[in-house]
Parts: structure tokens; C-alpha cells; sequence
């Protein structure tokens, strides 16, 4: 089952994806009122999706194309409470995501750490079942309020060096009234990094990827995970710039999804009751790769099979000069 959130008229709906309508639920505002009651009912969310649907319908097209009173929201989030989403990523996950951060440190040392990351996750990413193997690269984006919707644009700040596209898979999960991690399901996204700034130094990763980001249009509940073979381009001016095909799932990766999970997890205050939690598994092709610098006005494009109509955001570089930030008393 996909679903899609909406804002419209009459607020915040969520809806099932019926091609080429969208299918409204009854008293359901988000994914995550929609979870949080399913946790309480003991049922699953495939279940209380199909208890809440109505006979009302939208046209698809129309809202996918921005032109309905209707608007997509991104396919996850807390609406009365950003804070309490996390939204983080793994990196140098992927076969080939390692070939690209070399190409972006190589001069600065003959074995970079990202071989060194890599290699770990290749000898130790995929352990027995329940055991735990390597930890993986770990990164933070922000909260709630980096979250961007398709057709809304990824912003390059003023500070910024650059901006790109970065397409992955992330999975949604709610910590439920125990602390335990519990996951919705998956959805598509661009991560969206300052690859610049990051090639500047090494340590300038964290740094790099306190960026926007866009998750969805639609939220796949439950979903096969082991290869999902994809799509990412760059538009430019209303022609196609680049693109490339991509593929992620554990087949393509060298950490397995219970490893990368488990490593988000441990730590205590990743498991407080009541939180969302967004997480990116990483990618392996991106244009910053190919030598590719985006510009005003580029719209990035990425799908994924089997996670419904594809993603697309525009980037906009903020028109505002780069200002000192200054910090006062109380």
C-alpha cells in the first residue's frame, strides 16, 4: 500500500493512492496520528488504513502537478510538533558510494578514511542474524523543519558553497510508548548536500549536510527492501540535463537494514516515546560525481520502482547576501 499526505481546504488529510485518484482516509491528519493510533489499537497500518477509508477521491494528476487546491506534504512528519522528528542518514553504504567521496579526497591521501569506512562495512556490514556488525557512517540533517514536499524547492543558503541531489531510500519509523523502534515504512528522497563544502575537508561533512531535504510524494508501507532499482536526472531550462540509473536495497549495499537499524537505535535518546524518526540509507550515483554543478532553477528528479510517481524538487539559491550572525546576552 502507498500512501500521500495532504494539505488542503479542509486541512491536513491523509490519503491511499488508487492510480489515478487518491483515495481520502476518514479522521486521519498524518502518518503519524494515523501510526500512533494503530500502536494503540494493536492493529497494523495496512489494517487501519483500510478501516479509515472513505468514498471521497481527489485527482492525482492535478495535485501532482501542483495545480489542485490541494497541496502534497512530505510523506512523513510530526505537523503539530517538528521537533520531535529526527531526521539523519548513513553514508558510504552503497558498492559504488565510496568510489564517489574518493574522487572528491583522493589528492588529500593515498587510502582515504572513506576506503577505510568502506572496506569495514564491506568485511563487517552484514552480520548474522542477531548479531551486530560495524557501525556505518552516521550523519545528522535536522529536524522536522528540514523536511521538504515534492514540487517544493531545496535551498542553497547564503553561506552555502553549492547544493546537489543525492537520491536514496529513507525509512520512517515512530518509537512507541515502550522505546521501542517500530518502522512504518519507506519512502523516496533527496538528501541534498553541499558536496563543496564537504570536498573542501573531510571534516566538513557534518557541516555539509545541515541542508534541506524532500522525502516522498508517497510513503510505502511495508515494501521490499533488497534491490530497488531507480532513477535520478537534473532538468534544466526544460530539457534534461543528466541523469543515471540507480539502485539501492541490501542487495546493493554492503550493511545489511537490520545493521544500519540497529546502530541508529542503540542509543538511548534515538529511542524516546514518541518520536519520528527519518533515515537515509545513503546512494550511489549523484551529478556532483559526473562533474555536474546545479544552478538556479534546476529541478532534480528521482524514482524509484515500486515507490509510486517520482520526486521532484526545484533548486533555488537564496537571493540574500551571506550576514555575520550575532549572539547577545540574555
Amino acid at each position: 500500500m502507498r500512501i500521500v499526505q495532504l494539505a488542503g481546504p479542509e486541512g491536513r488529510r491523509v490519503a491511499i493512492v488508487e492510480e489515478p485518484q487518491l483515495r481520502l482516509l476518514e479522521d486521519c491528519r498524518s502518518v503519524y496520528e494515523l501510526s500512533s493510533e494503530c500502536l494503540h489499537e494493536g492493529i497494523s497500518l495496512t489494517e487501519g488504513a483500510e478501516r479509515r477509508r472513505s468514498h471521497e477521491f481527489i485527482d492525482y494528476d492535478l495535485v501532482y502537478a501542483g495545480t489542485s487546491e490541494w497541496r502534497i506534504c512530505p510523506s512523513a512528519d510530526v505537523p503539530s510538533e517538528p521537533a520531535r522528528c529526527l531526521v539523519s542518514g548513513t553514508g558510504l553504504t552503497h558498492k559504488a558510494s565510496a568510489k564517489n567521496r574518493d574522487a572528491m579526497h583522493a589528492a588529500a591521501q593515498a587510502v582515504t578514511d572513506s576506503t577505510r569506512m568502506y572496506r569495514s562495512g564491506v568485511e563487517g556490514g552484514k552480520p548474522p542474524r542477531g548479531e551486530a556488525g560495524v557501525a556505518p557512517e552516521w550523519f545528522y540533517k535536522g529536524c522536522g523543519t528540514v523536511l521538504r514536499a515534492h514540487n517544493e524547492p531545496l535551498t542553497v543558503p547564503e553561506f552555502a558553497e553549492d547544493g546537489g541531489e543525492e537520491p536514496e531510500v529513507a525509512g520512517v519509523y515512530l518509537i512507541d510508548a515502550e522505546g521501542a523502534p517500530r518502522r512504518i515504512g519507506f519512502t523516496a528522497g533527496n538528501e541534498f548536500s553541499d558536496h563543496v563544502l564537504e570536498r573542501k575537508n573531510y571534516l566538513y561533512l557534518a557541516a555539509s549536510k545541515l541542508r534541506t531535504c524532500a522525502i516522498g510524494p508517497e510513503l510505502v508501507l511495508g515494501g521490499d527492501f533488497d534491490l530497488v532499482p531507480g532513477e535520478v536526472s537534473i532538468d534544466r531550462g526544460g530539457q534534461m540535463l543528466w541523469s543515471r540509473d540507480i539502485q539501492t536495497g541490501e542487495s546493493a549495499m554492503c550493511h545489511s537494514l537490520a545493521n544500519i537499524e540497529h546502530h541508529h537505535f542503540k542509543f538511548e535518546f534515538h529511542r524516546r516515546p514518541g518520536d519520528l524518526h527519518i533515515h537515509f540509507f545513503g546512494a550511489d550515483a549523484f551529478s556532483f560525481g559526473d562533474g555536474v554543478r546545479l544552478e538556479d532553477g534546476d529541478v532534480m528528479q528521482v524514482r524509484f520502482d515500486g515507490f509510486g510517481r517520482a520526486l521532484r524538487n526545484p533548486l533555488s539559491r537564496a537571493a540574500l547576501p551571506a550576514r555575520l550572525v550575532a549572539v547577545r546576552s540574555v
